[in-house]
């Protein structure tokens, strides 16, 4: 009988182990493969990455120049008019987004570190411009916002632009290394996210308009440092990532007028060790839909639409500027449910964007330059 039994338990467990390979050997039949070819290796920090109708690409160099990569390789030289930049810390030129209806209004618009207006030093502001005939030149600039004051502080200046599909663009700016004075203050400027509509006038609807001293762009606030952002492909909610220091990364859901809570609430401690905060939620401040403890310094963040990584489609990839790797969040009817790391030591992140043509673009801070990611059947 106990012959029998063995013989029978055997089998059971021959056949679920049968199983369990089937279906790993299902999972990798079904996997994806993929190609990372670099296509820009000039640029020493490239920071933003947006297109043109025609597919040329435009490409920010924090240091400044703005630069049209064309049919395989960067123009000769850097476009020319592009505003001066407070190129120092983490300041610099940085994102790049162009106008939907490009080819009917021709506006691209740009993040930098602005040094004009009140006190010394910098702070993050928005302008939209567009291109002369040949393309070589900004011309037609407009500032539709200034962050003030300036500061000398060299952090935390965000930031991304992100257009919906009401006539507003949104764009971060970070707390500017002064937490304690910027990110919970409505009346003023850093931490936040803001809109405006789309010739820098401020939306009638935004949240804070009419309150007594606020300013009437914020959309959002109790922010830290926003460098990813973008809108999701079925829902067109506004979803953020944000630096926290050691710990306390987060993913954000953007509503109006919400209070997103740094640095009162925070999964972190400060660089040297020490507690920032020793609470992780309050009354009237949001939490995150997805923390990174310990962090990894997120920057660039694309939701993938398409068919060609159609094991990813409506999920998330976020760059990790202190790990080298992409970061392919699982988001599920609207939450987030887990994460994998792919593209491993692919460099320093600063970016992530999918293109018009379906592939993923990834800009880093190293040798990699900016690596374009194709389905290796292709």
């Amino acid at each position: 009988m106990y012959k029998y039994l063995s013989i029978f338990l055997v089998a059971i467990l021959m056949t679920a182990c049968n199983a369990n390979t089937d279906t790993e050997n299902e999972e990798d039949s079904v996997k994806q493969e993929y190609n990372t070819e670099t296509i820009i290796s000039e640029i020493d920090v490239p920071w933003g990455m947006d297109w043109l109708p025609n597919g040329d690409m435009l490409v920010t160099a924090r240091s400044g120049d703005l630069w049209l990569y064309r049919n395989g390789s960067l123009v000769d030289e850097s476009i020319g008019g592009v505003p001066e930049v407070w190129a120092r810390g983490q300041g610099g030129l940085l994102d790049v987004n162009v106008h939907p209806n490009y080819e009917e209004n021709g506006w691209i618009y740009i993040t930098y570190s602005n040094s004009e207006g009140s006190g010394a030093g910098a702070n993050t502001a928005l302008m939209r411009a567009k291109l002369n005939n040949d393309r070589t030149e900004l011309v037609d600039k407009e500032v539709l916002y200034k962050a003030e004051p300036n500061t000398e502080r060299g952090q935390h200046f965000g930031s991304r632009i992100v257009f919906d599909n009401n006539g507003h663009v949104f764009f971060g700016i970070g707390d500017r290394g002064a937490r304690n004075v910027n990110p919970q203050d409505i009346s003023r400027d850093a931490g936040k996210i803001y809109r405006l509509n789309e010739d820098g006038s401020i939306p009638e609807d935004n949240p804070f308009v009419g309150e007594d001293g606020a300013k009437e762009a914020i959309f959002a606030y109790g922010n830290r440092n926003p460098q990813g952002m973008d809108l999701h492909p079925e829902t067109g909610q506004l979803w953020e990532h944000e630096h926290g220091p050691r710990g306390g990364d987060e993913i954000n859901i953007i509503e109006a007028g919400n209070n997103y809570g740094w640095p009162e609430i925070c999964f972190c401690i400060d660089y040297d060790g020490t507690e920032i905060t020793p609470d992780t939620a309050k009354a009237g401040m949001e939490q995150p839909e997805w923390y990174w403890d310990p962090s990894i310094a997120p920057s660039g963040m694309t939701f993938v639409t398409g068919d060609k990584f159609p094991e990813w489609q409506g999920d998330i990839l976020v760059g990790s500027l202190k790990f080298g790797y992409v970061m392919h969040v699982d988001v599920e009817n609207g939450e987030v449910v887990g994460e994998e790391k792919v593209f491993e030591d692919i460099g320093r992140v600063r970016n992530v964007k999918q293109g018009p043509d379906g592939n993923i673009y990834v800009a880093t801070e190293t040798d990699s330059g900016v690596v374009r990611i194709s389905p290796a059947n292709e």
